[in-house]
């Protein structure tokens, strides 16, 4: 049996089929790569609203008395943020040594239940060390295979997808701030997103999943790729797990200062080791990067300075159809800023430094085209 038969299919298999999606293997999920024009989808994005299936990404729910103390010990990030039911918190989940193991969403529902979702191609390493972490607590661990997931992104995704709820309902999804979730109906509807625009991510039970993607359809959200998803993430500097982050990297040399909360005396896997390195001083920094000429820029390309050394690596990269250049992350040396080059099969071309992100709510940001 090859891998492609192996691969697990989500409630929305047979409409992205119908759809006349290209199918890809992507950690053992069949997925849409594309519906023809990857480049297209990304603008529908920017422009007007697309939707993703991301059934692929794993939802668990954390239950019991101990919750908020076990979410307090597992995350770098602090959990005590939530006191609203549906808000929502982003944070790393940090191994002894200060390393990612996962970033992720927590929502607060009460204060004996919060959910989370963490990546899929960590599924099997995710939920074994939430297992191990909540042996201590007065909690549970539970993955919930019976909801699926879509995320519906772009400056007209939430109009859209309000008018395909009912008056109340859509009353009660437009009402959402930022990072707040609600579950409405059917609908767990959370104003969240991986793309740089408005919009919402939807969790719902997947005997009704087919029927939400019809009326969505219906209403003018295009469907998209995994590959304009990339380019969107990219371009808005948000981290791929894997890529830019691993659990070999903290979230000081990823970007993700700003998700540690460090001003109390909290215990939290990871603490010790984040403290030394912030004491220290971090040797590398993530940084944005723009391509001056023509050119690709691809993960694991060499950066260096005018001596020829080695002063960094791209992380992530490609094409920017909104900036209409190659732009990367990388991760380099903490002293260097403005210009550097990337080595591109031998051929040593310059990039720009600049700070992401490059790309948000439809339009290039400042400062990144100089």
């Amino acid at each position: 049996m090859t891998s492609k038969e192996m691969a697990s299919k989500t409630p929305f298999y047979q409409a992205h089929v119908d759809a006349g999606a290209r199918m890809v293997d992507f950690g053992g999920w069949d997925l849409p790569i594309n519906y023809g024009s990857q480049i297209d989808e990304h603008h529908i994005v920017r422009q007007a609203a697309g939707m993703f299936d991301v059934s692929h990404m794993t939802v668990v729910e954390i239950k019991g008395n101990g919750a908020r103390s076990f979410l307090s010990n597992l995350l770098a990030n602090d959990i005590a943020k939530l006191q609203e039911p549906g808000k929502a918190l982003y944070s790393c989940m940090l191994n002894p040594e200060g390393g990612i193991i996962d970033d992720l969403i927590t929502y607060y529902l009460t204060e004996t239940h919060f959910r989370m979702v963490v990546n899929a191609a960590t599924h099997d390493k995710d939920m074994a060390w939430l297992e191990q972490q909540a042996a201590g607590f007065e909690v549970t661990v539970t993955e919930r295979k019976d909801l699926a997931m879509l995320a519906v992104q772009g400056p007209e995704a939430r109009q859209k997808t309000a008018s395909i709820l009912t008056a109340a309902d859509a009353e009660g999804a437009l009402a959402l701030n930022i990072f707040q979730a609600a579950q409405i109906g059917d609908l767990f509807i959370a104003r969240t997103g991986y793309t740089g625009e408005d919009g919402f991510e939807i969790m719902l039970p997947t005997d009704v999943a087919i029927d939400l993607w019809d009326k969505l359809l219906a209403a003018g959200v295009k469907p998209c790729g995994l590959g304009a998803r990339d380019t969107l993430r990219l371009e808005a500097g948000m981290n791929l797990y894997g890529q830019d982050m691993n659990e070999a990297t903290s979230p000081y040399v990823s970007g993700l200062a700003w998700t540690v909360a460090l001003k109390d005396e909290r215990e939290f896997i990871g603490r010790n080791a984040l403290l030394a390195e912030k004491e220290a001083g971090p040797g590398k920094k993530l940084v944005g990067l723009v391509l001056e000429g023509r050119g690709v820029l691809r993960p694991h390309q060499n950066l260096v300075d005018e001596t020829g050394e080695v002063i960094g690596e791209t992380t992530s990269g490609s094409f920017s159809p909104t900036l209409e250049k190659a732009i990367a992350m990388a991760r380099i040396n903490r002293n260097v800023t403005g210009h550097s080059l990337v080595d591109i099969r031998g051929r040593k071309l310059p990039v720009r430094i600049v700070k992401m992100p490059f790309a948000r709510k439809g339009s290039v940001c400042d400062g990144i085209l100089g």
